[in-house]
């Protein structure tokens, strides 16, 4: 079992196109172990406010279920988000939100190992926001990884100003050691057997 290609969706938590986390999510391909293969999920943009009577009326949103789809088809998820006031972002949030309201079984992240990874321009790199999705996510029964963590403080130093490409090498070290870690987390919490 150890041979399987990792099928890992990268989720980012911010819908502005200069986004570092963007960048960040963008990344990781090029640092990760050559046993995963990562790929962007579906964007989360333009999904209504969840509403528990407009879903019970309409069903689930057609984005939320393609999102809800996406992270159900992969072995992983890796969230890469800004914080906003201290906490998560409310497009993010709302995302989460819904896939939650999905029934028992299709409910999306149970189960489903999770790595964070945050960037902000300022000392603590988003920390806050990586604490509280962690509550919430457990909440829902995602299985969290623990570390090494990837918080990247002071972002406009580590990232090209034009390009956007992150170009501070400690950064890229600890992304690649947090990916080889998860790739072995995802491997003993999923494929045993």
């Amino acid at each position: 079992m150890t041979d399987k290609q990792l099928d890992v969706l990268v989720i980012c938590g911010s819908l502005r196109k200069g986004s570092y986390n963007a960048a960040l999510a963008r990344t990781l391909p090029s640092l990760a172990p050559s046993s995963m293969t990562l790929r962007a999920a579906p964007t989360f943009a333009g999904l209504p406010i969840y509403n528990f009577d407009e879903h019970q009326a309409d069903g689930i949103h057609p984005i939320a279920s393609a999102w809800a789809q996406a992270i159900r088809s992969a072995d992983a998820v890796i969230i890469v988000s800004p914080e906003y006031n201290w906490s998560i972002p409310g497009g993010l949030k709302n995302a989460i939100d819904w896939a939650s309201r999905l029934k028992d079984k299709d409910q999306p992240f149970a189960g489903k190992p999770v790595a964070l990874q945050s960037a902000a321009t300022g000392l603590l790199g988003g920390s806050r926001m990586q604490y509280h999705l962690r509550q919430s996510l457990t909440s829902i029964d995602a299985l969290m990884f623990p570390r090494p963590e990837v918080i990247v403080t002071f972002a406009a130093k580590k990232f090209d100003a034009t390009s956007l490409a992150l170009t501070d090498q400690p950064t890229r070290d600890m992304i690649n050691l947090q990916l080889e870690a998860f790739e072995k987390f995802v491997r003993r919490v999923t494929l045993k057997g």
